[in-house]
């Protein structure tokens, strides 16, 4: 396909049918419609579906349906919407079901605002859903790695049958960056769990309904093999200038560009800071977090909410050097200038 001048939102799209995706089922909603405009306009051309369903609960239940019958299938939405898939997404779990989710996050609590926000984190992250499970979230930062993601969560979706979120704030989503597609992918695979309708699989049964606590038990401890396995294997960050730091700078999604400039600034000035980026916000890099609290003076977490990811950071870190947090909320973005200083008076030890 080559190189296009796209938002992240198109990128998104452009990218789920250069994965094999061929069926969308979602509901509009701002900051997010972009994708059920550009997967309705594309995905026809291609031989896919695209369907509006009438809710985010429905809409969440045919991605089951759909994945169940051994396809690449995905949805999309933002915070509010996201919040009403939950029920949908913890079935999709419990029955092992690969599918894509993409999360465009805005203001909230609430209907709240259609401005970008990173608020999600402990939804997405931590389950959401009832039930004892995880999906792994991919956060890209800028338009290219919406593509990039998306085709890697579905690799990892059928890799470990899961559903698997692509998490981004509103403003990577309705930003406009040149993005490079590669080639379709073309080596599909057939599952022998799934259902395709013929005589082959006309024995498998999909289900998330384990009647007998002992085989429930059971299945959840399969599940949270599947976890750890997901947690050793696909953990992926951007760190830099982290060699020598003193002070590690951690945001994902456009707090991310932000702390870059930042980190860069604070080095103009003579000041040893550094990045960490987590790609996966589950599986968390939380090794790495530990090995550099060994040696720095402190962390600061920048985040566009009250802070939730800035939680796994202190885990993680477990006490061996303070943790700081910069939050804003309500659909504000943090400036390099107001973060540079913040971080600045915390290398200086005033604040």
């Amino acid at each position: 396909m080559g190189k296009l001048l796209v938002k992240g939102n198109d990128a998104i799209v452009r990218g789920a049918i250069l994965a094999g995706c061929r069926i969308y089922f979602g509901y509009p909603i701002t900051p997010a419609s972009e994708i059920a405009e550009t997967a309705a306009m594309y995905l026809p051309k291609v031989g896919g579906t695209f369907l509006q369903a009438e809710s985010e609960v429905a809409s969440i239940n045919m991605v089951y349906g759909a994945a169940g019958g051994g396809v690449r299938v995905m949805t999309a939405s933002s915070s509010p919407g996201i919040s009403l898939k939950q029920e949908g997404v913890s079935y999709a779990a419990g029955a092992e079901l690969p599918c894509v989710i993409v999360d465009i996050m805005r203001g909230g609590p609430g209907l709240g605002n259609i401005a970008p926000e990173q608020s999600d984190y402990n939804q997405v992250v931590k389950g959401g859903g009832h039930g004892n499970y995880k999906c792994p979230v991919l956060a890209p930062n800028s338009a290219q790695e919406m593509s990039d993601f998306v085709q890697l969560a579905f690799d990892i979706a059928e890799k470990y049958r899961t559903p698997v979120y692509v998490v981004a704030d509103g403003y990577i989503g309705q930003m406009m960056e040149p993005v490079e597609f590669g080639e379709p992918k073309t080596d599909l695979p057939r599952f022998d769990w799934a259902v395709y309708g013929d005589a082959e699989s006309k024995h498998n049964l999909i289900s998330s309904i384990y009647l007998e606590p002992d085989e429930l038990e059971e299945h959840n401890r399969k599940l949270q093999r599947k976890y750890a396995e997901i947690e050793k294997n696909e953990v992926r960050f951007e760190d830099f200038m982290l060699d020598d730091a003193e002070m590690v700078l951690m945001g994902y999604g456009i707090v991310s560009r932000v702390i870059k400039t930042v980190v860069e600034k604070l080095r103009e000035e003579g000041f040893k800071a550094g990045m960490l980026r987590p790609k996966t916000l589950f599986p968390f890099p939380k090794n790495k977090i530990a090995e550099l609290a060994g040696r720095v003076n402190k962390f600061l977490v920048v985040e566009m909410s009250n802070g939730q990811m800035v939680d796994d950071v202190r885990l993680a870190v477990n006490g061996k050097c303070p943790v700081e947090f910069y939050g804003r909320m309500g659909g504000n973005v943090p400036t390099m200038k107001e973060v540079f200083e913040h971080a600045k008076k915390l290398m200086e030890n005033r604040g």
